[in-house]
């Protein structure tokens, strides 16, 4: 009889990847939708996505805990990922925000399968949350790593905040280790039949796929179970690598076709001297999903589609986009992040009010792993210093982040430069950064701070790049996209000085983006400032360099990176 999959989903965060995954396995799919399945099942998979809090609650409310620990008693065949694992713990130190500056300091309870309690990284040693591609080393060889060479797999990917330390106590469930930035943590465990990772294996390419397939062959034939400890060396250690993120700017052409383009300095249509204005057609790079595929195949270790024309009549009726992402994400397993629109808006025509949760709600079950917030964030900013720092609950940042945790919210923020002089006479509240010669401004000046725009550029707001950058930390950020509109376009490297300003200015991780024209630039960026990930699009869509050839560079230059 043909293995069917049990799929828990709580109804948080893109669960459509792992859909998409185990299809691509040859398994099929049966939805748990009442507590009395989960004891019919053959495997159950626990796609947990968002929060700690949210999972559990479902869980609880759902009646689906109980008849989880008694399946998991009973040594059935069982996958959690990232909240799947961590909800086996006891507790988690993910303490609801009150809103107020405080956080309820009452740890969660969680199923208590494992000894143990999950607990946050300290954001004073290192960027939180922990995203990216890190590698893993084993503890016990399982069948389920079968298809991973040496059972050390090659990098995968996590996006989390929260980790489960290794004790004496849950020693013996430890699958894999891996080290954040000197701290060492579970990455996956497994006794028996009941296994899960921190990773997620939907979101890690080839890899990801490889260790599906050998855990659902494994309960297939019976022999999941079949595990042995591994001689351990305690001096072994992981390393995050910098990411390669290729974005794809999404915009309808003349003729109404959802076409990639390019700006230069965020203008998109090409230079025609013989047109009235002097501007011709939208620039066209390509098809959305077949550049996306393209990028996947070459090596990218994330995909932004970055709608750009900003779902004028609001994403629920933005059916194209969300096509898109439907399309992507059944051959793409790579993180997906879609941007554009995300905020509360009225439909003209009924006069229904959508929230921002919504709106992002509907891009998460089309396919996207993170949704970016540009013009919403500085409007948050803006409010969060008016109020004296207070934080209302009520952000498209704090409802988003709430529901399905900060690493799936990035701002993506839009300075330009304002030259200046000297840092004096420029108003406290702006952070004024010193640029090199080559920077200079119009007149020589050798200073300038950086002004935050909205509307994609096209309004200029008195709050700079700085300031944004920690709003949306406070507000619920989990990563950042710094973009630099005098770079767009112009092919000379990333702005180093804003990168510089804002990554260290924040403890969640930075995207430095806008200016890159060859493989060295990634180099550079990664070398002179703390960014985590370097974003390009026009020189990839140009094939005027390929992925793999940054990633070369990086490597020869002393600095991880994930080859395919």
């Amino acid at each position: 009889m043909t293995l069917t999959v049990s799929l828990l989903d709580y109804g948080a965060g893109n669960v459509r990847s792992v859909r998409n995954a185990i299809t691509s396995c040859g398994y099929s799919i049966i939805d748990i939708t009442s507590p009395s399945q989960i004891d019919e099942a053959d495997v159950i998979i626990f796609p947990g996505v968002g929060s700690y809090e949210s999972a559990m609650t479902v869980l609880q409310t759902t009646g689906y805990d109980n008849a989880l620990r008694a399946y998991l008693a009973a040594n059935r065949p069982y996958l959690g990922i990232c909240l799947g694992m961590q909800t086996l713990f006891e507790s988690s130190t993910e303490y609801k925000d009150d809103h107020s500056g405080n956080a309820n300091k009452t740890e969660l309870p969680g199923l208590g399968v494992i000894p143990g309690h999950v607990i946050k990284f300290d954001e004073t040693k290192r960027s939180v949350p922990h995203i990216g591609w890190n590698g893993t080393i084993a503890h016990q060889s399982s069948p389920a790593m079968k298809y991973i060479k040496d059972h050390n797999g090659d990098e995968v990917y996590f996006v989390h905040s929260y980790y489960a330390p290794i004790t004496d106590a849950n020693s013996k469930w430890v699958l894999t280790r891996t080290t954040y930035e000197g701290q060492e943590y579970i990455s996956s465990v497994q006794k028996g039949n009941v296994c899960a990772t921190q990773f997620h294996p939907e979101k890690s390419g080839k890899t990801g796929l490889n260790f599906l397939k050998g855990f659902l062959e494994s309960v297939e034939d019976g022999t999941l179970s079949n595990t042995t400890p591994i001689a351990v060396n305690p001096t072994d250690h992981t390393e995050l690598v910098k990411r390669v993120v290729v974005a794809l700017d999404v915009r309808s052409n003349d003729n109404g076709d959802l076409v990639v383009t390019k700006g230069d300095q965020y203008d998109v249509r090409e230079k025609d001297d013989d047109a009235v204005t002097g501007r011709g057609g939208v620039r066209n790079l390509g098809k959305p999903v077949s550049l996306a595929a393209r990028y996947y195949d070459e090596g990218a270790d994330e995909i932004a589609f970055l709608n750009i024309t900003s779902f004028r009549q609001g994403v629920i009726e933005d059916m194209p986009m969300l096509q898109v992402l439907e399309e992507a994400s059944k051959s793409i397993f790579v993180p997906l992040t879609v941007g554009g629109g995300i905020r509360s808006y009225t439909d003209p025509e009924s006069g229904k009010v959508y929230s921002a949760l919504e709106v992002a709600s509907r891009y998460f079950r089309a396919g996207a792993d993170k949704i970016s917030i540009g013009s919403d964030a500085v409007y948050a900013a803006e409010d969060y210093y008016a109020s004296g720092g207070k934080k209302t609950g009520e952000t498209s940042l704090e409802t988003i982040s709430h529901r399905y945790g900060v690493q799936a919210v990035v701002v993506s923020i839009d300075p330009k430069r304002v030259y200046v002089a000297s840092p004096e006479g420029v108003d406290k509240k702006h952070t004024v950064v010193s640029l090199d010669e080559s920077q200079a401004g119009p007149n020589g000046e050798r200073y300038c701070w950086y002004q935050c725009t909205v509307k994609g550029g096209r309004e200029a707001k008195d709050i700079c790049a700085v300031s944004v950058a920690k709003a949306s930390e406070a507000l619920g950020a989990g990563e950042i996209m710094l973009n630099c509109i005098d770079m767009d376009g112009q092919c000379n490297g990333f702005d180093h000085a804003l990168m510089t300003a804002v990554s260290t200015a924040v403890t969640i991780p930075v995207i430095a983006s806008s200016g890159a024209g060859k493989e060295s630039h990634f180099s550079d960026v990664f070398k002179a400032t703390k960014v985590q990930a370097a974003l390009a699009a026009g020189m990839f869509h140009r094939k005027e360099v390929e992925i793999g050839n940054v990633k070369k560079h990086m490597e020869a230059s002393g600095i991880r990176a994930r080859i395919v």
